[in-house]
């Protein structure tokens, strides 16, 4: 696998991997937006056509009773349970720092500020078709829950039974989702966008999914809030010749592994790791289940660069502003302030991307695509709104009417100005 570049090579494929997610597929924004226009008209029977066509059963009710969450927790293998339980927490304790508080500003009669409060309704979307997520259930309902959301709606894909994966379902109790429909595909994000005689109508939808899904949260972005469009994943990883190219490898195929547009880069001052950590993934594809998946991520999406020093690394790295950044350095704790875009920062040989997937506590709902220039990761901020207000006595409001006055009326706006001084034109001021 040939995926090493030197000299100009390297910022000739930077420039195509920085391509690699441009452009909208037209075909399937037309199918989406039917779906989404058919459901918005027709409620339940649109989502239950639907799921039909894409899922091949519909269950006779969209909604699961929470119920079922509880017993497949009492199911559960208990060491998986335990483990998710553990996550759950490092997550909320995480998360629970991350709450703002409400202010208020006196002076002089004057009383601003601001008061902050979760979402009343927030539905979150679960991959469930080929792959069962159930830590982007805890990643997204716990931060939620911290911030004080009321009622979190969970819509999953039904399996060809009709029925929702059992480690969805244990996740969901453990994280505290309040009601389960089985439904999922563009349909779903149709159905909490507008409501439906079942699904109740949300204020935000989060969560990832496929083209479809994707495709629908921007559709529908402006009847509802969301949280990000998600792109492939990826990760890159900046290592000089102290890494272990065992470790470095295995991380670039833990996201590989994802599907066929996921990208792995190394950036390294280093030939011969580079070398070593080519042969090594050449050796782990050998054996992983999803190896036909990661190679081809790698072969499209993949490259090892070679560059002269770390600070040109350094450069690069922020540059591609990766949704998962790791620092495989010999001092690699040092470097933490040089990074100013990367959606998560894993920092040392023993802090691999998956502790950051599953673990501990940071989310790993992250921008991708180049988007942690401007984005950030998934926090309580997403489920937080504020509102703010401004309480002004008489002798306050006397005080600036002039300065109010003033503006508006350089901005042509007599009404603005008149309901300032309207209120003391009977009076001898």
């Amino acid at each position: 696998m040939d995926i090493i570049f030197k000299g100009d090579a390297v910022f000739e494929k930077i420039a195509l991997l920085k391509k690699r997610s441009d452009g909208v597929n037209r075909d399937v924004t037309g199918t989406v937006s039917e779906i989404i226009s058919d459901v918005a008209k027709d409620g339940d029977a649109a989502v239950k056509k639907y799921t039909e066509k894409f899922d091949k059963k519909a269950p006779a009710q969209l909604e699961v009773p929470v119920s079922l969450a509880r017993e497949a927790a009492k199911k559960a293998d208990p060491f998986f349970l335990k483990s998710l339980e553990e996550a759950a927490e490092n997550i909320r304790e995480f998360h629970a720092r991350q709450l703002p508080k409400g202010y208020t500003v006196s002076k002089d009669g004057a009383v601003t500020g601001q008061k902050i409060r979760g979402l009343k309704r927030v539905g979150l979307y679960v991959p469930g078709g080929t792959a069962a997520y159930p830590s982007t259930v805890l990643m997204n309902a716990i931060p939620a829950k911290v911030a004080g959301v009321s009622e979190l709606i969970m819509v999953t894909p039904p399996s060809k039974d009709g029925n929702i994966n059992p480690d969805i379902l244990t996740a969901a109790y453990v994280a505290g989702v309040d009601r389960i429909f089985a439904i999922g595909g563009a349909q779903a994000v149709a159905a909490l966008a507008y409501g439906t005689e079942s699904v109740p109508k949300v204020d935000k939808i989060v969560g990832p999914g496929n083209i479809f899904v994707a495709t629908a949260k921007r559709e529908v972005y402006g009847k509802v809030d969301i949280d990000m469009i998600a792109g492939p994943s990826e990760i890159l990883i900046v290592a000089d010749k102290s890494a272990n190219p065992k470790f470095v490898a295995a991380d670039m195929l833990s996201q590989a592994e994802h599907d066929r547009l996921a990208s792995a880069i190394l950036v390294t001052d280093s030939e011969s790791l580079a070398v070593c950590v080519s042969a090594e993934l050449e050796r782990q594809l050998s054996y992983l289940e999803r190896s036909e998946f990661a190679r081809e991520a790698l072969s499209s999406s993949g490259a090892i660069f070679v560059l002269s020093d770390i600070e040109k690394c350094i450069e690069v790295a922020n540059d591609f502003a990766p949704e998962h950044l790791e620092l495989a350095l010999c001092d690699a704790q040092s470097y933490l302030d040089r990074i100013e875009n990367a959606g998560s920062v894993f920092v040392g040989e023993f802090s691999p991307e998956p502790l950051g997937d599953y673990f501990a506590g940071p989310n790993h709902v992250l921008p991708t695509s180049g988007t942690a220039r401007f984005f950030s990761p998934l926090s309580t901020d997403d489920f937080l709104k504020k509102t703010q207000f401004i309480h002004y006595t008489r002798e306050a409001l006397l005080k600036v009417k002039d300065n109010i006055t003033a503006i508006a009326a350089k901005e042509g706006l007599t009404a603005h100005a008149n309901s300032i001084t309207v209120r003391f034109e009977d009076e001898n001021v």
